[in-house]
């Protein structure tokens, strides 16, 4: 039962990041980011800065909803086995469309 209300709350969690995701890379809502994240971002560069940021998002909620697919079936501890490297290399993507489209962090 346990494993079912994990799936449940990773699958609910990941499809709403990837559902995000989805947003801002097809449909280019830059808006859900919050604004002093793309401030410094040119108007030239905000297709391709978008394109990364969801992608990564959707990364980050497919290892999610993963994570709990592989929990209920193969019955592993809710460490993170999927979830864990997808969301480094997500928040890797994050981090590298923040330094060169942003000019930094913040």
């Amino acid at each position: 039962m346990e494993d079912v209300l994990y799936l449940t709350i990773m699958g609910v969690c990941g499809a709403l990041f990837m559902y995000l995701g989805w947003l801002i890379w097809i449909k280019e809502k830059i808006n859900l980011i919050h604004d002093y994240h793309y401030k410094k971002v040119k108007e030239s560069d905000k297709k391709a800065y978008t394109a990364v940021m969801g992608k990564a998002t959707m990364l980050i909620g497919a290892g999610t909803v993963l994570d709990g697919i592989i929990c209920i079936f193969l019955h592993l501890q809710k460490g993170g086995t999927v979830f864990t490297p997808l969301f480094a290399v997500g928040l890797v993507m994050m981090i590298y469309a923040q330094i060169k489209y942003n000019h930094g962090i913040f």
